[in-house]
């Protein structure tokens, strides 16, 4: 039977990415919008917190040091040691209404990050009217070339790929969607977007999401207050309900793999509760009985 444990009582504003790092045996997250990344050991033990000077939407380790982060000013990368950033490349130097939010490394070592608006509320949501958005989603190379792979979106989340590498999955909160796309592993090209899974007949939306190593897709229900893991062909396979409402993100971790490690936010949103124990924490999922697959570094 899965047990949830609060691992760190952090109250972030905004708990994103959950990022495990098999070759140091930590986990990494950040608090976007206190503008801060979290570290701690599978425990939640030896917590360290660093700086950086602008809203942080995802970020990754680096093979040769240190961390590529997606900040609101662009890409970047970050030494640890210092905590100084040095920039990279801002593709969004002419969308001062858009931010970088999630982002992820493909299994080629390429940094797939997708931008959001700074004003978006997922209460206030009436896709039906919206235009379509001025986000996008970015591809960072490991010659640090970036490219736009996707765009129309308002609040990019849940970039994740399939086990084989042949399916790329990619979400928009406000759209309340996860597309699939067909996935070049060698060139990072997407293609065939169709509707995977979709939350607009419920009072939630899809936020963070990765893949297990049977792969199954896990998506953080934020608003929702429940974790769902998807077959590959969309149909719910399990549902867990947690503690607070804003789940935001989450991954597999561990030594083994094989705990589900989930981040929170308590930023308010209008009549949504941000008052529930452990509310913007950072949690542990024991005993699924799943394994997740490790995370890449970003190879530039």
């Amino acid at each position: 039977m899965a047990e949830i444990q609060l691992l760190v009582d952090c109250k972030n504003h905004l708990g994103e990415g959950p990022l495990w790092d098999a070759r140091e045996q930590r986990l990494y997250w950040v608090d976007s919008t206190a503008c801060e990344i979290w570290s701690c050991d599978e425990i939640g033990s030896d917590v360290r917190t660093y700086y950086v000077p602008n809203y942080i939407g995802s970020m990754a380790l680096r093979e040769s040091g240190g961390a590529v982060l997606a900040l609101a000013n662009g890409f970047n990368f970050y030494d640890f040691e210092t905590q100084e950033v040095t920039p990279i490349a801002n593709p969004l130097a002419d969308k001062p209404d858009y931010r970088f939010n999630d982002g992820k490394v493909d299994r080629a070592g390429r940094f797939f990050a997708g931008s959001m608006g700074y004003d978006f509320d997922p209460l206030s949501v009436d896709i039906l009217r919206n235009p379509a958005g001025n986000g996008s989603l970015y591809r960072l190379d490991q010659d640090l070339s970036v490219s736009e792979v996707e765009t129309g979106m308002i609040c990019s989340n849940a970039p994740c790929w399939s086990a084989d590498n042949k399916t790329f999955y990619f979400g928009d909160s406000e759209y309340k969607v996860i597309w699939a796309y067909d996935y070049d592993i060698a060139t990072g090209d997407i293609s065939n977007k169709r509707v995977h899974v979709s939350d607009r007949n419920f009072a939630r939306t899809v936020d963070g999401a990765t893949v297990d190593s049977e792969g199954f897709l896990w998506n953080a229900k934020v608003l929702g207050g429940r974790i769902i893991r998807y077959a590959p062909d969309g149909s719910i396979d399990r549902e867990i309900d947690v503690p607070v409402r804003n789940v935001t993100s989450l991954m597999f971790g561990g030594r083994n793999l094989d705990v589900l490690y989930f981040t929170s936010m308590s930023k308010a949103l209008r009549g949504v509760p941000t008052t529930q124990p452990g509310t913007g924490g950072l949690f542990a999922i024991y005993g699924l009985g799943v394994r997740g697959l490790p995370e890449m570094r970003f190879a530039g």
